[in-house]
């Protein structure tokens, strides 16, 4: 591969003298010409001085004999110097250096420029420290006017030599040397002699293109570079962009493990949420009922052995007469159910299962010893999700509530002297228990306080905002009981009608029953105690009441035959009576 050196063989220069024959140049010190002579110490058989060249006479290698001094012709302007090729031979040998001085000059010994250096230290032979300095060099001859010469070297590290053999131009006269310096013999130094007024000599370094001008070669170097920075990169940040996926996916290149506890028996104290969850969830059950038109969802709780299970009116009203109802128990058991009894006023309904043993009854509480404040805990199926606990407090006691009246003529409008709580309750809970600490059952879930439809069944589709309703478990306790015994419940009433349309303070009875019957019952509980239509109630038993459904609801949380005190007034006086509440069959 051409690497920018000369593939031919090296220019030989005309001027510059070359083994074989011997070119006119003038003495390389001026003052060793004049201060040192040197006789002649050639052999006997060599010719004492050659014979010029003639003038015209034309110059060729075979033409020149060994030590014939070559005078050029001298070349005018207009003369074309025509280069010939010079012949390549065998060179010869060097004038041999004379074996003996002339024995009328002898030749002086030469001194040694300095002692002998024991070290051998270069570059001659031996220097130590303080050695002198080398000899310094002695300029050669310029060429006579008109001689070609090449160009200086210019630090092109090689580049631009001539492959091949330089021609010879054909030279002209050229003026007679003084004298022929005598051979110098080699030197032994191994260091090379700079000659810094010397011609051409072979560059220090290695040919090669001039510097600057690498043709394009150092740009594809540097193309090279990049290319394989930039592949080395992308490696590199695919390498570790793995790693870091590997280690964000794994947690890092080592295994790590968090300190854990041990695991425990799982035994809670009975009154804390989680130990009454556990005691209550077994007797907890979750009712689908489907009819012609509408199904549902809703919760009950199993009250005895028999398999009667007590829930919510509003659950099982979907099933009409011919639907179908399934209960679900806490561990996944189904089994199919069918109505005992229900309702709509006190908004209760029991339910019976057949062929399923290993009940467990959920114990019933009494609603009438539970305080405000007291924590409870709810528990159901809201939106469908069974075996749902939540917990709160009591926030409230007898609060009148009523919910229904959905179909508009208010035979569905259920009347509750409620327990109120903060226990999320929302649609799907309506027939579960709420229990105290001891896992009793104080009330059934029942209605939620809606923010935008104030009052409603758990029926509907509004969340729980931390209102929630029970009907009390003492007035469940005797509902429950009736419908298993007879199918119907009882309702206490006072035998008057009231005026739903007032809106003053108190409850007004009626000028006018139903029907355009007498608005107080002739022979009823309310004529036996006197009240008389107009007259505006304000108290039983000693409680402020404000409208006419809290009357309803004040008396229903009494059974028939109980007495009750009443304040009233009449024509702006104010009246007290005692009345014994009568009795109704509710539907």
């Amino acid at each position: 591969m051409d690497d920018g050196k000369p593939t031919g063989p090296k220019a030989k220069w005309w001027s510059r003298p070359t083994p074989g024959h011997t070119t006119t140049s003038a003495p390389e010190s001026a003052a060793a010409a004049v201060d040192a002579p040197v006789e002649d110490a050639r052999p006997a058989d060599t010719p004492a001085r050659p014979e010029p060249v003639a003038p015209g006479q034309s110059i060729t290698p075979e033409s020149v004999t060994p030590g014939q001094s070559i005078t050029p012709e001298p070349v005018t302007p207009a003369q074309s110097i025509t280069p010939e090729p010079v012949a390549q031979g065998p060179a010869a040998p060097a004038p041999a250096p004379a074996a003996h001085a002339s024995a009328a000059a002898p030749a002086p010994a030469v001194k040694p420029l300095h002692e002998p250096d024991e070290y051998s230290t270069p570059p001659y032979g031996g220097p130590g420290p303080g050695a002198p300095a080398p000899p310094v060099q002695r300029p050669v001859p310029t060429p006579a006017h008109g001689t070609l010469v090449p160009a200086p070297y210019a630090g092109t590290n090689g580049a631009d030599m001539p492959a091949g053999p330089a021609p010879v131009p054909t030279p002209g006269p050229v003026p007679a040397p003084a004298f022929t310096p005598p051979p110098q013999p080699p030197q032994s130094t191994p260091w090379l002699q700079y000659d810094p007024w010397g011609g051409y000599r072979q560059p220090l370094t290695q040919p090669g293109r001039p510097l600057g001008s690498d043709g394009g070669r150092g740009k594809d170097r540097r193309g090279s570079l990049l290319v394989g920075a930039l592949l080395l990169a992308l490696v590199a940040g695919g390498i570790g962009g793995g790693i870091g996926a590997y280690i964000e996916r794994n947690g890092g290149l080592t295994t790590v493990e968090l300190p854990q506890a041990a695991k425990n028996s799982g035994g809670r104290a009975p009154d804390s949420v989680a130990g009454i969850a556990a005691s209550a969830l077994p007797s907890v059950v979750t009712l689908h009922v489907s009819g012609t038109t509408e199904s549902g969802t809703g919760t009950g709780f199993v009250l005895d052995n028999e398999g009667h299970i007590l829930t919510n009116n509003h659950v099982v009203a979907p099933a009409g007469s011919s639907g179908d109802i399934t209960v679900t128990f806490s561990g996944g058991e189904t089994a199919s159910a069918e109505i005992v009894g229900k309702d709509s006023g006190y908004d209760l309904a029991v339910v019976k299962v057949k062929g399923v043993s290993g009940l467990k009854p959920l114990p019933l509480g009494n609603s009438d010893n539970v305080q405000v404040g007291d924590p409870v805990v709810a528990i159901g199926a809201p939106f469908d999700l069974s075996n749902t606990v939540t917990s709160g407090i009591i926030s409230a006691k007898d609060r009148p509530i009523t919910a229904g009246g959905e179909k508009g003529d208010g035979s569905d409008i259920s009347y509750v002297d409620a327990l109120q709580t903060d226990a999320p309750i929302n649609p799907g809970n309506s027939g579960g228990p709420l229990v105290d600490t001891d896992a009793h059952v104080i009330g059934i879930n029942s209605a939620i306080r809606a923010a935008d439809s104030g009052s409603t069944t758990e029926g509907g589709q509004a969340g729980s905002i931390g209102l929630g309703f029970a009907i009390p478990i003492n007035q469940g306790k005797r509902v429950a009981e009736e419908l298993i015994n007879t199918g119907k419940a009882t309702h206490p009433v006072i035998g008057v009608t009231l005026d739903m349309k007032y809106t003053g303070d108190g409850a007004k009875v009626g000028a006018k029953g139903a029907g355009g019957k007498p608005a107080v019952t002739p022979g009823g509980p309310g004529a036996k105690a006197g009240i008389k239509p107009g007259d505006i109630i304000t108290e039983v038993d000693g409680q402020r009441v404000h409208s006419g459904e809290e009357l309803i609801v004040k008396i229903r949380a009494h059974r028939p035959g109980d007495r009750l005190d009443l304040g009233l007034t009449r024509s702006g006086k104010d009246l007290s009576m005692t009345l014994t509440l009568g009795s109704a069959t509710g539907t």
